[in-house]
């Protein structure tokens, strides 16, 4: 019983352990990385932080109230001076009385109110923080961008891994079986030692390249799971095939670089700028204010504020202004600072703007020559292996030679070597294409 019962345990604990495999398409992935990806929650709590500047700014402009009290207690009491003449006309000039005057407890409560009337810089934050959000609200987009293109990237990547370790498998079991028919053949006395050597050299290269392939996979599926925000330990299976992913790296992005995502960033930076420039100018502008305050103070010879003895109030409201006159030039050169600032930017943005257009050739160009030469390189490793697997079979019926099957396997790994560069260089292309063109989207 006893027996049955930590058979059933160890099959519980086994199911509770065991991972569930979840099987991503490319466009699932994408989607899965935009929910789960700790870059996009920080781009939201950055936005919703700019959100919260903004009220902070408005604030500035609200009316603020503050309750102030005070308690002191004299320990000596403050002395005062008069002259005597001050009661008696008839005394001397130069001779003076002291006495102590005052209370010895002393408390005061009071109410202010401020309120700003008007002040330019205020005015032209509000539009800066308004500029702040439409800035991270950009910034969260290109952080979109960012988390697709690496997730797009690492699953073109772990697919042709795939591929290449599936290839890698079949010419290792095809060689691992013509070694096998050579053992026979050598204890049959048909072929010498060192023939069966040479197949084995071959064996030897095909696992080791199987077994290079496997690593390069799983380090590939591991870049994805981290590209996604998906759980190094739990398992991932790629459903699109390399076809499904040819397919949608031939077409060829149409699009227009104004759709860029940067340029908006760099236009919102420039109207920061123009911000910036009036900020400053506004510092020229008289300021105004009003308050009003209502005070309260007890002055007691014994400590009983709480009895029912009289408070002393006292009302007052007033108007501030605050006019600049002079700072030594401080101001104009500080003016001058942003306008060169401001200047900056839109050289900068009409840069970038060259910088894309020439990307744009460049990138064309680039997957235009990357597809050519992918179709030369499948077409390459199909005639290779066609040619290692002929001379397998000549090799199998006593026609070949194991020195010609050894070249032939280097021949048919090479190949394939420059096929897998290929496929990665069309990828790589298409998808910087559709980023220069904003078009990394769910689609």
């Amino acid at each position: 019983m006893k027996s049955i019962v930590a058979i059933l345990m160890i099959v519980f604990i086994s199911k509770g352990n065991a991972q569930v495999a979840r099987s991503f398409s490319l466009l699932e992935a994408k989607e899965y990385a935009l929910k789960n990806h700790t870059k996009i929650t920080n781009a939201a709590l950055e936005y919703d932080k700019s959100v919260n500047k903004k009220k902070e700014y408005l604030a500035a402009g609200m009316p603020e109230a503050n309750i102030t009290g005070a308690f002191n207690q004299f320990l000596n009491l403050p002395v005062q001076v008069l002259p005597v003449s001050f009661f008696n006309p008839g005394a001397p000039e130069d001779e003076v009385i002291a006495f102590r005057a005052g209370t010895e407890f002393n408390s005061s409560a009071s109410l202010q109110v401020n309120q700003l009337l008007f002040d330019g810089s205020y005015f032209v934050g509000i539009e800066a923080s308004k500029l702040l959000i439409k800035l991270q609200n950009i910034q969260k987009t290109r952080t979109n961008e960012e988390v697709l293109f690496a997730v797009i990237d690492a699953y073109h990547i772990a697919c042709v891994a795939k591929e290449n370790s599936g290839f890698a498998d079949s010419i290792y079991r095809i060689t691992a079986n013509i070694e096998a028919k050579q053992k026979s053949y050598l204890e049959l006395g048909l072929i010498t030692k060192e023939e069966l050597d040479q197949i084995t050299y071959a064996v030897l290269s095909a696992k080791n390249a199987f077994e290079n392939a496997i690593l390069q996979t799983n380090n590939a599926i591991a870049l994805l799971k981290y590209s996604m925000g998906f759980p190094q330990d739990s398992v991932l299976i790629l459903s699109n095939t390399l076809n499904e992913l040819d397919q949608m790296a031939s077409q060829i992005s149409i699009g227009s670089i104004e759709d860029n995502s940067v340029l908006p960033l760099l236009l919102t930076q420039i109207e920061l700028s123009e911000c910036d420039v009036r900020n400053n100018k506004a510092g020229y502008l008289p300021s105004f204010s009003a308050y009003f305050q209502q005070s309260y103070n007890a002055f007691r010879t014994s400590f009983d504020f709480f009895d029912d003895k009289p408070w002393y109030s006292q009302t007052n409201w007033g108007l501030q202004m605050k006019v600049p006159v002079f700072a030594g030039g401080r101001g104009r050169a500080v003016v001058k600072q942003s306008e060169i600032r401001l200047m900056q930017d839109e050289n900068n943005f009409e840069l970038t703007k060259q910088g894309l257009r020439l990307q744009e050739v460049q990138l064309k160009n680039t997957l235009a020559s990357a597809i050519k030469k992918r179709t030369l390189q499948k077409e390459n490793i199909v005639l290779a292996e066609r040619i290692y697997r002929n001379a397998i079979k000549k090799e199998a019926i006593g026609n070949g030679n194991n020195v010609l099957v050894t070249q032939k396997l280097n021949q048919v790994m090479m190949a394939q070597a420059e096929y897998t560069a290929s496929l990665m260089e069309v990828y790589r292309s298409k998808i910087e294409l559709d980023k220069l063109y904003n078009k990394l989207n769910l689609n």
